[in-house]
């Protein structure tokens, strides 16, 4: 049915898989910092946070893909210039993906994270400081894990987007699935046959995240639950 390409357009599923993994790694990153200074007193750092979210929630995924892609290739390449590095450096399109689709969904996540703690009652934070602990333990001991609760619906909306998302990254040269799909399309003449194929893979990843981030929600929420009943 898939001609032979199959194995190949699996490949770049799992390449797909891997490059969502580590983009919603550097995201999470990322989204913490940003709602850490969109939430910060000082001015300074809550206008940068507020304009990282603004910029990147306003451009279109794929324009600031080329951006960020091309942009940065060139910058990187007159840095190595001005230190006197003359032969060109040519970014591995896996990392470019990564980078970008971190810095995007790193946007999103920013105001997720930022509901989240805003939804923790601030008697709990005044609580652990009168217990003596310091700020950055009332952050990881206290705020983290109920942030976490409160956020996972948002997170798991952002993480069904950018795993979708990735098939945007094929226009840099990644070979992910997408990529792979289209040479297979071209050497057969049946587009139809496989972007149907990587529909259905699409729908499996996204179905099976569904469902383990449904449980995760259902386990943080246990007690809050019963403590309601």
């Amino acid at each position: 049915m898939l001609h032979g390409y199959g194995s190949s357009i699996l490949d770049g599923a799992w390449l797909s898989i891997n490059l969502a993994l580590s983009a919603m790694a550097l995201a999470i990153t990322l989204g913490l910092l940003g709602a850490a200074f969109r939430l910060s007193p000082v001015k300074w750092l809550a206008n940068l946070g507020e304009a990282y979210t603004t910029v990147i929630r306003g451009i279109p995924d794929l324009v600031l893909i080329l951006l960020i892609f091309y942009g940065g290739q060139d910058l990187v390449n007159r840095i190595a210039q001005g230190v006197g590095y003359e032969q060109y450096i040519d970014i591995n399109p896996f990392v470019a993906g990564v980078c970008t689709m971190g810095f995007i969904f790193g946007a999103y996540l920013s105001e997720t994270f930022r509901g989240a703690f805003m939804a923790i009652p601030a008697g709990q934070g005044e609580a652990g400081r009168a217990y003596g602990m310091s700020g950055w333990q009332v952050f990881w001991r206290i705020l983290v894990p109920q942030m976490i609760r409160f956020a996972i619906p948002g997170f798991t909306n952002n993480w069904l987007v950018l795993t979708k998302s990735t098939a945007l990254i094929s226009v840099i040269g990644l070979q992910d699935m997408m990529f792979k799909a289209k040479n297979a399309a071209d050497a057969t003449h049946e587009p139809f046959t496989f972007y149907l194929a990587v529909a259905a893979l699409y729908l499996v990843i996204t179905s099976v995240s569904l469902v383990l981030l449904r449980t995760l929600e259902k386990r943080y929420s246990v007690g809050i639950k019963a403590a309601d009943l």
